[in-house]
């Protein structure tokens, strides 16, 4: 995969920062995307930040793994895109369908091979998800990490069905997309934050409860208490920092998705509730196939489920969206308008 960077203005194109002759032409099973928009997820920050050792992540590399814009050329063995298509960047591009393997992982879009964050970009044409029509590019440049991710561990990996419970860490992009995804499929969701104004949009956003985890720091029983035993689902994305007390939040026979480590890489945590309450802990890596990314998308459709979007940033702001991430005063996705 190609990534380029910004060139200098031309009057040409409506005054998009781009030189025709610098364009690249893809390859025979590839298509040439336009990068209208892009979004941040903590693993950008990580990556960046050197914080993180996040599997399979190189420096250099073109950041973000998340965006959206409109497909510009195509190669000439593609069949299913068209010049003028509106897609999404993969996360995997490798991982069309079927069980992630190693080979269908190895590759990921701002970890070692170039992201999202480029005027123009090339990924196999096979990789690319077609964007529901009601969405904006910046609305379209949230769902490739944080929506996927939400709607594999909850629906694709859960079988999240109505009348279940689940358990959210925070308000986040992957958090508040669970959320939202739990919300129609018709289960009663639970929001942990610090901050009441958020929990007060996430009760306008669906939530049946929401805890503030400073002034309750025994969260995890207080969960149990508020669903008669604990939830079936858990969006763990604290890591051991939350872990003991999320597993604690579940219910018997409960499913914990682990996706993130928010709260830290170190602690303890014992093994006793996953042993008496025959819970199943799972990871969510790799994101999710295009297949998994093209259900999502018809269910996003057929609801009319808009992501929420917290600021969108100009390109001359990415240090300012990073910083503004890094602060952890968002909710929901912070993006970033190529436009």
């Amino acid at each position: 995969m190609k990534a380029y960077e910004v060139q200098e203005a031309t009057s040409d194109y409506e005054g998009v920062v781009r030189t025709d002759r610098d364009r690249p032409e893809p390859a025979a099973d590839e298509a040439l995307v336009r990068i209208r928009a892009a979004s941040l997820n903590y693993r950008d920050l990580a990556i960046a930040n050197d914080d993180l050792a996040y599997p399979g992540a190189s420096l250099p590399v073109v950041p973000l793994s998340d965006g959206a814009g409109e497909v510009v050329a195509v190669g000439d063995r593609v069949d299913r895109l068209s010049e003028g298509d509106r897609v999404a960047t993969p996360f995997a591009p490798d991982w069309i369908d079927g069980e992630g393997t190693p080979e269908k992982i190895a590759r990921t879009a701002g970890g070692n091979i170039d992201g999202a964050l480029a005027e123009y970009v090339t990924f196999p044409a096979a990789s690319l998800p077609i964007l529901p029509d009601h969405f904006s590019y910046e609305q379209g440049a949230t769902l490739s990490c944080a929506g996927l991710t939400a709607w594999r561990a909850l629906v694709e990996d859960g079988d999240l069905t109505a009348g279940e419970t689940v358990l959210a860490l925070g308000t986040g992009g992957v958090s508040t997309f669970a959320l939202q995804f739990a919300t129609v499929q018709g289960a009663e969701v639970v929001v942990t934050s610090s901050s009441d104004e958020k929990l007060e949009r996430a009760r306008e956003l669906g939530a049946a409860e929401t805890i503030n985890y400073e002034e309750n720091p025994d969260w995890g029983e207080t969960v149990r208490e508020l669903t008669g035993g604990g939830v079936d689902h858990v969006v763990e994305v604290g890591g051991p920092g939350t872990l003991e007390r999320s597993l604690a939040a579940a219910g018997v026979n409960g499913h914990v998705h682990l996706i993130g480590v928010l709260a830290g890489q170190d602690g303890l945590v014992h093994p006793g509730p996953m042993l008496h309450k025959s819970l199943t802990v799972e990871g969510v890596m790799g994101v999710g196939s295009r297949a998994m990314f093209d259900r999502m998308n018809r269910a996003m459709e057929a609801t009319e489920l808009e992501p929420v979007i917290d600021r969108v940033f100009d390109f001359d702001e990415v240090r300012e969206a990073y910083r503004y991430l890094e602060a952890g005063e968002h909710q929901g996705k912070v993006v970033v308008s190529l436009d």
